[in-house]
């Protein structure tokens, strides 16, 4: 099973801004909601270790869902660029910048998103490990 872990190392009112990592190689930013107690759709996930499991969402298509996170389902990996995008999910970019001077944002996240998925290609399963560094 891949080793997968996203050490955040921002966060503020515009997102919480991480690095992926799989089997010790940065793959891509990732952003996140800032953190509010874990409220659906508004909040990254606490920290932790979970499991992530292949899955067809009917709004994302192919991806992979964030297991047994407390008080919280439907936690994806998926294409966008603002927090506005989250919805309570983990976006994944291959650049940070910003859409507007107050919109914090990763960029090329489709393209992005592609190439993660093609990392776990024949895999249905990972381990996620969520760290802070901040």
């Amino acid at each position: 099973m891949k080793e997968v872990k996203l050490f955040r190392m921002e966060s503020t009112s515009q997102g919480t801004l991480g690095a992926l990592v799989i089997d010790g190689e940065c793959l891509c930013w990732t952003l996140e909601c800032p953190w509010k107690n874990n409220q659906k759709n508004i909040s990254c996930i606490p920290t932790g270790h979970y499991i992530a499991e292949r899955h067809l969402s009917p709004s994302k298509g192919m991806t992979f869902r964030i297991k047994e996170v407390p008080s919280r389902n439907e936690i994806l990996f998926h294409s966008g660029n603002t927090v506005v995008d989250t919805e309570g999910c983990i976006l994944l970019g291959s650049q940070v910048g910003f859409l507007t001077p107050n919109s914090r944002a990763v960029l090329n996240s489709q393209l992005t998103m592609s190439l993660f998925m093609s990392r776990f290609k024949g895999e249905s399963e990972f381990s996620l490990t969520i760290k802070e560094v901040f």
